[in-house]
């Protein structure tokens, strides 16, 4: 299986199942093992009808898997603070979580491409129009609007932080496409920077001109 903490795959081993109740309906019983990788408990609730003959089971703890660990070149500590919160309460809450994830958008088009601070939809525009963005992210992007019906909820593009209805999967495209940004303003950037400095490394023992 795959922990949903660290993403890690491992062959589980649960325990045996303890705490058998049951109601009018079904049993239900529960069962724990930990993660090898970051030893965290994983627990799973186990239900079975009456008359039955097979137990099945879902996730208790924690609430939801987690996505993929944000690289360290991800330095900005508001940032990743409110992109976490985003994913911890996708599962409970879609709705709190997009509005997070949409401040994550706000962010990153203020700080990494300099956009003029606006509602969320006049600044995607303005990110768009600017040619700043590979075309495929620039239609990431630009379907955060189509995705949230901007045009149908105009309060959702003047308010990136208010809590409104939507779909979970509106929620998770916004993450999808934050982390998308993410890769493009920070990780890249930084990891050409490194092979660059490798580089500048071999010319300068080869006595010839560092790249700039």
């Amino acid at each position: 299986m795959k922990c949903p903490y660290c993403l890690d795959s491992f062959h589980e081993q649960w325990t045996s199942q303890t705490n058998f109740v049951q109601d009018a309906e079904r049993y239900y019983s529960m069962r724990h093992c930990l993660c090898p990788a970051c030893k965290k408990a994983i627990i799973q609730l186990g239900k079975m009808r009456i008359g039955g003959r097979e137990i099945t089971y879902e996730l208790a703890y924690p609430k939801g898997v987690s996505r993929a660990p944000l690289p360290p070149e991800v330095d900005d500590p508001v940032l990743v603070s409110d992109y976490k919160e985003a994913c911890l309460v996708l599962a409970d809450s879609p709705k709190a979580s997009a509005a997070l994830s949409r401040r994550c958008l706000q962010r990153l088009l203020r700080e990494k491409a300099g956009i003029t601070p606006a509602d969320l939809s006049a600044e995607i525009d303005e990110v768009i129009a600017s040619s700043g963005l590979p075309a495929s992210l620039a239609g990431s992007l630009d379907n955060v609007r189509v995705v949230g019906n901007f045009a149908a909820h105009p309060t959702k593009s003047k308010s990136s932080g208010e809590v409104l209805d939507v779909e979970p999967s509106e929620a998770e495209w916004n993450l999808e496409v934050v982390e998308e940004l993410m890769d493009f303003y920070f990780v890249r950037p930084a990891r050409m920077q490194k092979k660059k400095e490798a580089i500048n490394q071999k010319l300068q023992a080869a006595g010839k001109p560092l790249l700039t």
